[in-house]
């Protein structure tokens, strides 16, 4: 219920929030519950997942969806570990440990079947992160000012050296995902280009993320597989 579980038969050494910014993504969403599910329960963690849904029509911020995810799960548990999961990746390795580094951030995502299993650039962030609740604050959470696709991950990957952390890398042969595609088209495969920053990251870290978040609840709810937490 709720998403939530805990191993029946032993102590769970870790306790880790999986958080999915989610707009009407149904298909993508029954996808990710299937495999994530037994995945994480081999792993023998103790876990609930998260999916917060932005209402409306306007331009989807997953940047500030994923701060609001963080404030409402550490509401329920002190959680050791905050996954940061995007909805269309399923891990292919069960040893690929959905547990935090103790020490920096931890980029899991680092080997996708859409980039031939490769880091499309060196400081890619994307798809899946692992970060400690001190960690996320240090760095003062995402920005809440992406609105629209793209770029975040790349401010987030500067803030994280602002804060003067570093990224720890999973290794590609236990990092590697596939990326579900329900698109009508197939895509065709150019070379994937790092999206241009629209911020100046070091002027705005301290003044934009976690100390500044405003959004309304609208509702909590316990599904089946997941809570889901609405906000405008």
């Amino acid at each position: 219920s709720g998403g939530h579980y805990k191993p029946p038969h032993c102590f769970a050494r870790y306790k880790s929030a999986i958080l999915v910014a989610y707009r009407n993504q149904e298909k993508y969403l029954r996808h990710l519950l299937y495999y994530i599910h037994p995945f994480l329960q081999r792993q023998q963690l103790s876990y609930t997942i998260y999916l917060i849904q932005q209402v409306g029509t306007g331009s989807f911020n997953r940047a500030k969806l994923l701060n609001v995810g963080v404030q409402e799960a550490m509401k329920d548990e002190e959680w050791d570990c905050l996954v940061l999961h995007d909805i269309d990746l399923v891990p292919e390795n069960d040893y690929n440990l959905y547990i935090c580094d103790e020490y920096y951030p931890k980029h899991m995502a680092s080997a996708m079947d859409k980039f031939q299993y490769v880091l499309p650039y060196k400081s890619f962030f994307g798809g899946v992160s692992a970060l400690t609740p001190e960690h996320y604050m240090k760095m003062n959470g995402f920005p809440n000012t992406y609105w629209g696709d793209g770029g975040e991950d790349d401010d987030i990957a500067t803030r994280i050296h602002l804060a003067g952390m570093k990224i720890v890398q999973t290794s590609p042969h236990l990092g590697r995902y596939r990326v579900i595609n329900y698109s009508e088209e197939t895509e065709i495969q150019e070379p994937w280009r790092r999206p241009p920053s629209r911020h100046n990251t070091r002027k705005t870290w301290k003044a934009d993320g976690m100390n500044t978040l405003q959004f309304r609840l609208l509702s909590r709810t316990k599904h089946p597989l997941y809570t889901k937490i609405t906000v405008d």
